[in-house]
């Protein structure tokens, strides 16, 4: 599984669609941000950590390192 895998699921169980998702994208980053363009990045793996970041602000989860034990 790959992060556009996981993000996928994620919008899923938020009843949230890719391009809800670009658009709110655009407004918490203050950048253009297309539901093609956030395709593209997922597809191409090139999503930066800001970006990632805001998708899980939008989703309501939040990014965490964990020591493997």
């Amino acid at each position: 599984m790959n992060a556009r895998d996981d993000i996928k699921i994620l919008l899923l169980k938020n009843h949230m669609t890719m391009t809800q998702l670009a658009s709110k994208m655009a407004v918490l980053l203050n950048k253009k941000m297309s539901q093609s363009n956030l395709s593209h990045k997922l597809t191409k793996e090139s999503l930066r950590y800001d970006e990632l970041s805001a998708i899980c602000e939008i989703l309501g989860y939040d990014l965490e390192y964990k020591k493997r034990t």
